[in-house]
């Protein structure tokens, strides 16, 4: 549905680290990495990129704006949310089912270290 995803960083480096083990703990690859940019995901198929804002101004998370990334199982959506609150970043909704969306739907959600709201979810009924 989407080629890329791109989130503002105010700070390059510690948003790196951040990302790393975020997408480290749903299996989602660094791809490539510039001075003051990080891209994950697959060349030809979604990538998210890090980078500082091109117009120069501070990075601001938009409101009711937010990136869900797909788990494999429940332990990878664990394993997100433990990660990022491991490395900065704060708890928007702890892991757990959210049956008004489907039954099996089971997310987390975190706000990186510049406030934007991510989320990693699993649809499998299996854990």
């Amino acid at each position: 549905m989407f080629s890329h995803i791109t989130l503002g960083t105010n700070d390059f480096a510690k948003a790196a680290a951040f990302y790393d083990a975020v997408f480290a703990a749903l299996g989602i690859e660094p791809l490539f990495r510039l001075d003051d940019l990080a891209a994950y995901g697959t060349m030809t198929g979604p990538k998210t990129f890090i980078v500082h804002p091109f117009d120069g101004n501070p990075a601001k998370p938009g409101n009711g704006v937010h990136a869900a990334y797909l788990a494999k199982t429940r332990a990878e959506v664990d394993a997100f949310h433990t990660a990022a609150l491991a490395h900065g970043g704060t708890d928007e909704g702890a892991p757990g089912l959210r049956p008004h969306y489907h039954p099996n739907y089971y997310g987390a959600y975190v706000r990186d270290l510049d406030g934007n709201k991510i989320q990693a979810v699993c649809h499998s009924a299996k854990g």
